[in-house]
């Protein structure tokens, strides 16, 4: 039981987390750029973490009968996400977004966590996914397997943006060129308006 609960963990939480989503495009970005990836990388897994520890202990369930918080979240994130975009879409117009040493001097470690922070916690889908989700699955599993669940949830999480983060290093030479940044931050910025627009069309459920 207690392993089959790790594992079931790791692979629901992986299932939810690699899925294709913001906070992802985020952190793929500064893995290109190689920069403060390891500060990118340990508060989004953190986040994550905290938010599934929370989940598994009860918290997702009292979270759940506040829709108006999560309204709030909805509509916060939907204007974060749209801010974003805007942004690389004019990177992508402009072509303001390769491997400028002068630009990644310029972005400081401070405005980098700042925007992780944005990226993770006022994303509302993320509070649904870990809180909510995974900390109704854990429940299947009695005493202290459910901790195990929560344990291979987490670890995929850290896995999973262990791998993009540092991982990208390896994607670099396709990125050596300037098109193929404005071609990334166009469609960072079509994704980021796309889901600001589902953030405020769609009702959280």
């Amino acid at each position: 039981m207690q392993p089959t609960a790790a594992l079931a963990g790791f692979l629901t939480g992986a299932g939810l987390i690699i899925a294709i989503g913001a906070q992802n495009a985020f952190v793929l970005r500064q893995g290109l750029k190689q920069q403060h990836v390891t500060l990118v990388v340990a508060v989004c897994a953190a986040g994550d973490i905290a938010l599934i520890l929370l989940g598994v202990a009860g918290i997702g369930a009292a979270v759940a009968r506040f829709p108006l918080l999560l309204e709030v979240l909805r509509f916060g994130g939907a204007a974060f996400l749209a801010v974003y975009g805007l942004m690389a879409a004019r990177r992508a117009w402009s072509g303001g977004g390769g491997l400028d040493a002068a630009a990644d001097m310029q972005a400081g470690w401070q405005r980098t966590l700042l925007v992780c922070l944005a990226f993770t916690f006022l994303n509302p889908h993320v509070y649904l996914d870990t809180m909510v989700l995974l900390g109704s699955l854990s429940t299947r599993y009695p005493g202290d397997a459910r901790w195990l669940f929560a344990a291979g949830a987490c670890l995929a999480s850290v896995s999973w943006f262990t791998l993009l983060g540092v991982g990208a290093r390896w994607l670099q030479p396709w990125f050596a060129h300037a098109r193929a940044w404005r071609w990334l931050d166009a469609g960072i910025a079509v994704f980021m308006l796309t889901l600001s627009v589902l953030l405020l069309l769609r009702p959280l459920q």
